[in-house]
C-alpha cells in the first residue's frame, strides 16, 4: 500500500486494523464487507492470511475460515466483479515436509514442481486457497497468480537455537543465498504479476531472492556452506570476519526463483551478493522500503521466549 499510494493506481487498502494505509476496515471472512469493498475494482492483491506464528494462537478452524473462506470470498466477489487480475500472496511453507532432506541427502532444490507436503494448518490452508485461485482461473477464467513468498518478515527466528547461532543481521543476509527475499522485491513482483496476469492466466511462482547457487553445490552445501559461497562471492569472507558473523553451518534446501523472473520480467535487487556490497559500503543491506516498514509484530502481546509462540 506504501508503493500503490505513490503509483498511478487508485488504491484500497483492506484490513482488520485502522493505519495510514487502510482505507476500509473489515475481515475477508465477512461476505458482506468483501462485496462492498470489490464494487468498482480492477485487481485484487489478495495478501490478507493467518501466518505460522499464529498457529500456537488460533484455532484450526480460524485458519480455514480466514484462509480459505476469505479466499474464497475474494474470488466469488472477483469473478462477479469481473476484475481482470488476482494476485494470491502464498508462502513456500507449502512445501512443508519436502524442504528438509535427511543430512545424508543433498540440499533440496524446490522449483514449482516439487509436490508440497504441507506440515502444519498453515501450510494445509495456503495450499487449499491455492488450489481454489486454479479452480477459478479453470472455471471461470479468472486471471490468477499464485506468489509463493520465502521469508521477508524482520522478526526474529522462531527457533531458540537458531537466534542464538547468528546475530539477527548475520543471518538475515545468510537466509538472502536460499530462503529470503527484500521486501521491495517482493512489492516488485506483485505489481509486475498485476500487468502480466492476464497473459499468463494461471501459475505458481516462488519469489525468492536469486540464489548464486546450481544444483551441482547441493551435496556440499550440507557440509560446507562457506567454501561454496566464498567461490561465487569471495569477498563476503573478509567482510563477515570484521564484523565477527558467520556463514551458516548447513543449508537444507534452496528456492529458485528462475520461472518468476522469466515469467514476471522480475529483477530482484535485494540478493546475497547486493547484501555484501552495501556492507562494505557502510550501508544497510535492506532497501528503503523494509526500513520505513520495520516490525509490525503478529500478535498484541509480547512473549518472553521468541518473537511468537510455536507448537
Amino acid at each position: 500500500m506504501r508503493t500503490l499510494q505513490r503509483s498511478r493506481h487508485e488504491a484500497i487498502g483492506l484490513d482488520i486494523k485502522d493505519s495510514l494505509f487502510t482505507q476500509r476496515v473489515g475481515s475477508i471472512t465477512d461476505r458482506d464487507f468483501v462485496k462492498a469493498s470489490m464494487q468498482g475494482v480492477e485487481v485484487v492483491l489478495h495478501a490478507a492470511t493467518l501466518h505460522k506464528p499464529h498457529i500456537a494462537t488460533h484455532t484450526r478452524q480460524e485458519f480455514v475460515d480466514v484462509n480459505i473462506t476469505g479466499t474464497l470470498n475474494l474470488l466469488e466477489e472477483a469473478v462477479t466483479e469481473k476484475v481482470r487480475a488476482f494476485i494470491y500472496t502464498s508462502t513456500t511453507s507449502t512445501f512443508g515436509r519436502a524442504l528438509t532432506p535427511s543430512m545424508q541427502e543433498p540440499a533440496a532444490w524446490i522449483t514449482e514442481e516439487v509436490l508440497p507436503i504441507p506440515k502444519n494448518i498453515y501450510g494445509v490452508t495456503k495450499v487449499a486457497a491455492e488450489n481454489l485461485c486454479e479452480l477459478f482461473h479453470h472455471r471461470s477464467g479468472l486471471a490468477c497468480l499464485v506468489l509463493r513468498t520465502s521469508r521477508f518478515f524482520p522478526e526474529g527466528d522462531d527457533n531458540r537455537s537458531v537466534r542464538q547461532s547468528h546475530e539477527d543481521d548475520n543471518l538475515k543476509v545468510n537466509e538472502l543465498l536460499y530462503r529470503r527475499a527484500d521486501i521491495a522485491d517482493i512489492v516488485d513482483a506483485h505489481l509486475l504479476a498485476m500487468d502480466k496476469a492476464p497473459a499468463i492466466g494461471f501459475d505458481r511462482l516462488i519469489i525468492s531472492a536469486t540464489t548464486p547457487f546450481t544444483r551441482n553445490d547441493l551435496p556440499e552445501l550440507r557440509t560446507n556452506p562457506a567454501g561454496v559461497v566464498e567461490r561465487y562471492c569471495p569477498e563476503f569472507a573478509a567482510e563477515f570476519a570484521k564484523r565477527g558473523w558467520s556463514m551458516a553451518r548447513s543449508i537444507d534446501r534452496v528456492y529458485v526463483n528462475e520461472r518468476a523472473r522469466s515469467a514476471l520480467g522480475w529483477e530482484p535487487r535485494y540478493d546475497f551478493r547486493a547484501a555484501v556490497r552495501r556492507l562494505r559500503a557502510a550501508e544497510d543491506y535492506r532497501s528503503p522500503l523494509a526500513i520505513a516498514v520495520g516490525s509490525k509484530g503478529y500478535h498484541s502481546q509480547v512473549f518472553a521466549d521468541g518473537p511468537y509462540p510455536t507448537e
